[in-house]
């Protein structure tokens, strides 16, 4: 195995600054195509809009709610994020190393020694890519469906006669989603930046609001010992399993907790990168561990029917989230327009975390298909004159929207099922 080397701090070559990220790429075989312009703030930024408590915990809220309940969502986060941070601690150690916008599958031929890196590079590559894109499907038709919530609740909810979204209508609104994020990640870095830094701010604001504006303008609240000690087995799948159960609950724990190795592929775009990746990564998850639990007792201080939250026939349809944030308003100022507004916050979050996740993607197929490890790579690793791997950013755009037609397959297959 090879050993790990330490990276040049060179800090000036005579008068002129020399960045120890730039330095250190130039030593392990790259050049630097990509503009160098992102701060340790940026670097973070990105991490942390992409692990996004507000995208994760409110769009996976149900899994918990459904699976073992409050002791799945209070104790399930911190279990799932004291991993996540051993997980995180160890690929921080190893980006300051190998700073390149590769990431985990450059790691692991490095790791793996001469023999096997081949195999091991081209294997934890495309796990690593298509998972990415898997993920950018996922948070792009989440916020999707929000969409379709907020305007049946808008228009009266599922019990006033409201607007019930077809199946054809959110794939539209999920392509409408990935078009935008393509554009946007097709702005210069600098722009970019701005948006990733906006986006942190945005999750951190939002976060500290919703977790104590929920169960303050509640009028009936749970008591601590429901959020503390109540364990839902009554999940309607048949499942008596205890422990089966509360490992199914984990799912809305760890879903949130990923996407943190933007830092390391965005490492040849940010200043001393050898420094500051590892700094990204790191900050990123300690603090959505602790805010997503605040978030989570906020939200969960606010649950006093586990069946009614989860039941299709709310007015949310049976998004648990919403209908709690819908209710709280309703049952205390008689509408629930200030729960909207609340959805709206999250949909924003939603929508921030896409964006970084596509941006994510790009530079992971850019170092990629710079290695040659993907077909046309040539095509995919070109970089415009703005030094954005344009082709990569559209590429991944386009993969997250076809994923996404696998729905309208799979409802059809059950509704011709059912006929």
């Amino acid at each position: 195995m090879e050993k790990l080397s330490v990276p040049s701090h060179i800090t000036s070559n005579g008068s002129v600054s020399v960045d120890s990220g730039h330095v250190r790429l130039n030593e392990l075989g790259y050049k630097q195509e990509l503009k160098r312009d992102l701060s340790m703030l940026s670097n973070f930024a990105f991490s942390f809009s992409i692990i996004s408590v507000l995208t994760g915990i409110t769009t996976l809220y149900n899994t918990g709610l459904n699976f073992g309940g409050p002791i799945s969502l209070v104790y399930g986060w911190l279990i799932a994020g004291a991993f996540t941070l051993f997980v995180g601690s160890s690929m921080a150690e190893i980006c300051s190393s190998y700073p390149t916008s590769g990431g985990l599958y450059y790691w692991s031929a490095k790791l793996a020694g001469p023999k096997w890196a081949p195999f091991a590079s081209w294997m934890t590559g495309w796990f690593n890519i298509v998972g990415q894109w898997a993920v950018t499907t996922s948070v792009d038709f989440s916020l999707a469906q929000m969409i379709q919530v907020i305007i049946l609740l808008s228009t009266g909810g599922k019990n006033g006669g409201g607007y019930e979204a077809s199946k054809y209508v959110v794939i539209a609104f999920h392509g409408g989603i990935l078009l935008l994020h393509a554009i946007i990640n097709s702005l210069p870095i600098s722009i970019l930046s701005f948006f990733g830094q906006l986006a942190a701010a945005w999750n951190l604001v939002g976060v500290m609001v919703l977790m104590i504006l929920i169960p303050s303008v509640s009028t009936e609240r749970a008591s601590a010992k429901f959020v503390f000690t109540h364990f839902n087995s009554d999940n309607g799948d048949g499942i008596n399993s205890k422990v089966y159960i509360f490992v199914l609950g984990l799912l809305m724990s760890q879903y949130t907790l990923t996407g943190y190795d933007a830092s390391a592929h965005m490492t040849e775009e940010t200043k001393n990168a050898d420094r500051n990746g590892p700094k990204g990564i790191i900050s990123a998850i300690g603090i959505s561990i602790i805010f997503g639990w605040g978030y989570i007792l906020g939200i969960t201080f606010a649950v006093t029917s586990i069946p009614n939250l989860l039941s299709e026939d709310n007015d949310a349809g049976g998004y648990a989230i919403a209908e709690i944030f819908y209710l709280a308003f309703k049952n205390r100022f008689g509408s629930g327009v200030g729960g909207i507004v609340c959805l709206g916050v999250v949909a924003v979050a939603i929508f921030f975390c896409g964006m970084s996740s596509v941006t994510s993607n790009s530079r992971m197929a850019y170092a990629f298909s710079r290695d040659g490890a993907m077909p046309f790579s040539s095509f995919w690793h070109e970089v415009n004159s703005q030094d954005i791997p344009i082709n990569a950013v559209w590429l991944s755009a386009f993969i997250s929207f076809c994923m996404a037609l696998t729905f309208q397959k799979i409802t059809m297959s059950c509704d011709n099922k059912m006929l």
